[in-house]
């Protein structure tokens, strides 16, 4: 019986390093991870089997949310153990290729884009940020009196809808000052920032409605400074309105488009 064909995702690109300080490392599947090295570079690889990572089979299980979910865990937690130890091009997920000397041979081809890319990463982190507008996080409103002489229950409907549509629109033009204002800050503490599509409420289970999505790329000496000016505008946001940031994490949101766009 043959042996079935195999592949070599790979998860990230990075400067070779003392690889004993991640033995048992598993990623997707499982599967055991190793590093291919090509000069100043090396990739942090899976062997696995190539029937499940094809074209036709990403086609049909990027469908899967529950396998996209457990792949992009397994990915990002490799990601992430490498990071913590030296500077780290994150890969897009399920990037794949023939073989570990065909992953050399782009490791050597796109070369110069993954050097410069780990130079602009060295010594820095990304922080996410968002803000959130919820109306309804506003106190309770008061009771709404009884129609008043001459007006009919459903002109007193009305009136209600109305004062709630007012007080959702002072929520909404709060908010956009407020992203305004925290972009102009954090983005004076980092080298960088990616602006990203909000969330969709749907995919989240954060109250509100999420109306700024950004990530900052950030130097390590400058975190400290960043979470405390992070924290005194959460303090300051207007009532239905708030500020959240998470990280440290690996820098995807900065990895070069050249070097992580390369084909199989």
């Amino acid at each position: 019986m043959s042996r079935p064909e195999e592949a070599s995702y790979v998860y990230a690109v990075c400067r070779p390093f003392d690889t004993a300080t991640v033995n048992g490392l598993t990623g997707v599947g499982g599967h055991p991870v190793h590093f291919v090295v090509d000069a100043d570079l090396a990739a942090a690889v899976s062997t696995v089997p190539l029937d499940e990572f094809d074209e036709q089979a990403l086609h049909a299980k990027l469908e899967d949310l529950r396998w996209l979910e457990e792949v992009a865990r397994a990915h990002h937690g490799v990601v992430d153990e490498v990071a913590a130890r030296v500077v780290t091009v994150p890969l897009r997920l399920a990037t794949v290729y023939r073989g570990d000397e065909r992953v050399r041979q782009v490791l050597r081809e796109h070369g110069e884009a993954f050097d410069a890319s780990l130079r602009e990463l060295l010594g820095r982190v990304e922080l996410g940020v968002k803000v959130y507008a919820d109306a309804g996080a506003r106190a309770a409103d008061p009771p709404v009196p009884a129609a008043s002489v001459g007006e009919s229950p459903g002109k007193a409907y009305l009136r209600k809808r109305r004062d709630q549509r007012n007080r959702r629109d002072d929520t909404w033009q709060k908010a956009v000052r407020l992203c305004d204002r925290v972009d102009e800050v954090l983005a004076g503490l980092a080298s960088a920032c990616a602006r990203h599509q909000p969330q969709s409420a749907a995919l989240s289970a954060a109250a509100g409605e999420n109306v700024m999505n950004n990530a900052y790329l950030v130097d390590q000496e400058r975190v400290a400074d960043f979470f405390a000016a992070a924290d005194e505008l959460s303090s300051q946001a207007p009532e239905g309105t708030r500020v959240e940031v998470s990280g440290p994490w690996a820098p995807y949101s900065f990895a070069n488009a050249s070097a992580t766009g390369v084909g199989p």
